[in-house]
């Protein structure tokens, strides 16, 4: 037998045994190792033949869940909640219904994983209050709505829009009861959000002047969803950008906003977003630092890390290897990241040329970047160079603010209460009879 066809069958065996654990399938594959290189096209028959049995034996079982792994039923999964929650039965049965629409097998793992995200964003209330979010709000557009709608809708037109959008707060929809007012009053996300949809409908009804139409072709999208400031929506925080680009139903904006302000909306998106990537992460922290900063974030910053040894600069360990914008396009501008992957390369005589690094760093929100000459390349280099293991994840570097937060965070501490909320719900279900 040739080096190449023993290893392919060795390649296959070990698939065999660790995913599915197919005994006997194995033990063939083992017993008929020892033939001769005569026999050679009948062992890789037999091989692809285990290999088959083994595949359709783990039916359809996905990277987060062991095959052996028991599962809840929706009354473990209420036992999982908090008992402060409300309506726990209700919870419980949406979770379940959302797992098994998405094919996440509902084992103790991963419904903790759920339950920690969702307690930790909103305490399991689909419409969280937000303390104080009135005035926050009404702060915010006093301190820096011409500067928003500058950056926005550009320094020509914004201004302009900016204006239009203080007369009709100050003396709209009456001057007793005007919209500055309204918003002082709002007491939830879904409730300001809704506000801010009713002002931006009542400015394209009765402003029909050339700057908001010439706004509305700059932007090439309805101009009250580029200005809402309502980003993150429901009991799990989800992007609406995430929202829009894996929407479950049809409908304007308008509806899937709506939908997310629902319990199982809000549920849904949720979990579909910390949940339906693969990541090889052996601590759940991670995932919860990745839910926080952006997917990958994780993985990112400890090839970030590595790369920091390999060069005197001291990168920024934030996950995020590309520039963006803040509609999420990539900028063409190198990132410092990018730079250094480029001198590290080229000090190291290793051939790779900046197309082909640029390349790898777009993918750098999929599991995917991890089979790139790029990543590759220094995960050798640091290897060579510290003769140690190269680094799957470590806790990325990312500072957390904005209106709703009495004060700025880190994704650390985020992270970290995340996964105290994941332990306390493992140690609570340890002993359930499945």
């Amino acid at each position: 037998m040739d080096q190449y066809t023993y290893k392919f069958i060795t390649f296959l065996m070990g698939i065999v045994y660790c995913i599915c654990l197919i005994r006997s399938s194995f033990q063939l594959i083992y017993h008929t190792m020892n033939k001769t290189f005569a026999d050679c096209f009948s062992v890789k028959s037999l091989s692809v033949l285990a290999l088959s049995l083994g595949l359709a034996g783990c039916g359809n079982g996905s990277w987060w869940s062991k095959d052996d792994e028991p599962t809840l039923e929706v009354e473990h999964i209420r036992k999982a909640i908090p008992s402060r929650v409300n309506q726990r039965e209700s919870w419980a049965q949406d979770i379940y219904d959302i797992t098994e629409q998405l094919g996440i097998p509902q084992t103790k793992e991963n419904v903790c994983t759920i339950v920690a995200v969702v307690d930790q964003e909103s305490n399991f209330v689909a419409d969280p209050t937000v303390p104080g979010l009135g005035e926050k709000a009404v702060k915010e557009v006093q301190d820096r709505l011409e500067e928003k709608f500058k950056d926005k809708l550009g320094q020509a037109i914004g201004g302009t829009v900016a204006g239009y959008f203080q007369e009709v707060l100050k003396n709209h929809p009456s001057p007793e009861d005007n919209y500055l007012s309204q918003m002082r009053r709002v007491k939830t996300e879904r409730e300001l959000d809704e506000l801010y949809r009713e002002i931006f409908d009542y400015m394209s009804k009765h402003y029909h002047v050339s700057a908001l139409t010439g706004a509305a072709k700059l932007v090439g999208q309805n101009i009250g969803e580029k200005m809402n400031p309502i980003t993150t929506l429901g009991s799990m925080q989800v992007h609406i950008s995430y929202v829009k680009e894996y929407k479950r139903q049809g409908g304007n904006i308008a509806a899937l906003r709506s939908d997310v302000y629902t319990q199982y909306g809000g549920l849904y998106y949720g979990i579909h977003r910390l949940m339906m990537y693969p990541a090889d992460y052996d601590k759940p922290i991670y995932r919860f630092a990745d839910y926080n900063s952006g997917m990958y974030s994780s993985r990112n910053a400890a090839f970030q890390s590595m790369l920091n040894d390999l060069t005197e600069a001291e990168l920024d360990l934030d996950g995020d290897l590309l520039l963006y914008n803040k509609d999420g396009a990539i900028r063409s501008q190198k990132s410092q990241s990018e730079r250094e992957l480029i001198s590290v390369f080229a000090k190291n005589n290793f051939i790779i040329t900046e197309r082909q690094i640029r390349a790898d760093l777009k993918k750098e929100k999929e599991k995917d970047f991890e089979d790139t000459m790029t990543y590759r390349g220094i995960s050798k280099l640091y290897q060579e160079k510290t003769g140690k293991d190269p680094m799957y994840a470590i806790m990325p570097e990312v500072v957390i603010s904005g209106p709703k937060l009495s004060r700025d965070y880190n994704t650390n501490w985020f992270a970290t209460r995340v996964d105290g909320r994941y332990q306390t719900c493992m140690r609570k279900i340890k002993h359930l009879k499945l």
